[in-house]
Parts: C-alpha cells; sequence; structure tokens
C-alpha cells in the first residue's frame, strides 16, 4: 500500500489517477471503430477531466468538501463478465469497462482510508471513494437504460 506524507501527495495521487483514466477513455476512443463507443468513450475521458479539474482545485483552495450521501449501488458490475478494450468494442462492452474501473478505484480509495491515521487524510480519500462510486453508479444507470431495458 502506498504510503503518503502528506494532503499534497494525496491529492497529486488522485490527480494522476484521474489523468491515467482521461488517457485511457481517449485512448479507447481513439481505436474505436463505432460512432457511438467512440463518442462513449470520448464523454467519459470528459467527465474524468471534470473530476481532475475538482481535485486540483481542492490543492488550490486547501478545502474540500465531504458528502455525507451514502451512494446506491446498483450491484451491476457484480453480474458482467469481465471486458477487455478493443478497437470494435461495443458500447454495452465500453460500460462494462467503465464500470468496473471506476469499482476497482473505489475499493482503492476505500482501502487507502482504512489504512490512513489521520482523521483528515482519510476524509479525502473517503471522499474520493464515494466520487468514484457516483462515477459507477452514472454508468449503472446508462446501462439499465440502454442496454438492459432494451434486451
Amino acid at each position: 500500500m502506498k504510503a503518503f506524507n502528506n494532503i499534497d501527495e494525496i491529492l497529486d495521487f488522485a490527480i494522476g489517477e484521474e489523468q491515467a483514466a482521461v488517457d485511457f477513455y481517449l485512448m479507447l476512443a481513439e481505436r474505436s471503430k463505432t460512432r457511438q463507443s467512440r463518442k462513449a468513450f470520448t464523454d467519459f475521458a470528459e467527465e474524468e477531466m471534470r473530476h481532475k479539474a475538482k481535485l486540483l482545485k481542492v490543492k488550490e483552495t486547501g478545502s474540500f468538501q465531504i458528502s455525507g450521501n451514502k451512494v446506491k449501488d446498483l450491484k451491476i458490475t457484480e453480474y458482467l463478465v469481465d471486458v477487455r478494450p478493443s478497437p470494435d468494442m461495443s458500447y454495452q462492452d465500453a460500460l462494462i469497462l467503465a464500470m468496473k474501473k471506476e469499482k476497482a478505484a473505489f475499493r482503492m480509495y476505500s482501502e487507502l482510508a482504512e489504512n490512513a491515521i489521520n482523521p483528515g487524510v482519510r476524509d479525502i480519500f473517503l471522499n474520493l471513494a464515494q466520487e468514484e462510486s457516483r462515477h459507477k453508479l452514472r454508468f449503472e444507470i446508462e446501462y439499465d437504460d440502454y442496454i438492459l431495458r432494451e434486451n
């Protein structure tokens, strides 16, 4: 488990993770063969860019807001098989990949929060975990609306 010495290191780590997600989704968009999946990946990248901007603002202002609202988990990813990224990926596969990626980020931040000794650091990780949970919920709703209801 990565050790952090201060809040700036935590924020730099989280900002790096968001940038990695942006890069990943843009790479998938570039390799996509269908307009629908290219747009989906571009939209995912833009969402991650907004999250990165939010973290940069937290770093700049030194303040963050903890949301006390627990995010609902539709648990759709629990029943889906893993998907490998590919240029001709369907929209359904793109959503599955996005949900699983957000779930992994949620778990990472949750584990970091569990291991944090400093309460302020723990709160930052919990906030980041909740943010990832909201991202996953957004993709789950999209999956439910456009995949499950069509079948």
